[in-house]
């Protein structure tokens, strides 16, 4: 099991960061962000404006992460998935130190595809269509 390191995230931390964001955020601008499916197109939308404001991508990082620990925490609720920490492979691989796991055993970036939202922009990089993308569809029976 990985150790904390002081200023490093966490799985267990993302949740709580999630939270205090929504919080914050919700607190001032009455922003629809309940964990649904369809709040992850009011972080595209946030996204975009960031983006068309050219906003500093480093001046916002703790933004984008913020944000791309929701994104990450709608996964968790509304598909099973969990939060997990990542290892050296799937660190260099992703970027990022922590991901989560859907109920099949893949492992995903929200926090990369956060920032790829913002620095790339565009409908390839919506979160709507990652959900849609990594929580798949029901399967039919074999015949």
């Amino acid at each position: 099991m990985s150790q904390a390191v002081e200023g490093v995230p966490y799985a267990p931390r993302m949740r709580p960061c999630a939270a205090a964001f929504v919080a914050r955020v919700t607190a001032r601008n009455r922003l629809p962000l309940d964990y649904s499916v369809a709040s992850l197109r009011v972080v595209d939308f946030l996204l975009d404006g960031l983006r068309k404001g050219l906003a500093d991508p480093e001046r916002l990082s703790g933004t984008l992460f913020a944000l791309g620990a929701y994104v990450g925490e709608v996964l968790v609720r509304r598909a099973g998935a969990v939060w997990v920490d990542l290892d050296a492979d799937q660190r260099g691989y992703f970027g990022q130190s922590v991901g989560v796991r859907m109920p099949d055993g893949r492992v995903w970036n929200p926090l990369g595809k956060v920032r790829n939202r913002f620095e790339v922009g565009g409908p390839e990089e919506s979160l709507q269509t990652f959900w849609l993308t990594l929580h798949g569809r029901a399967r039919t029976p074999a015949a």
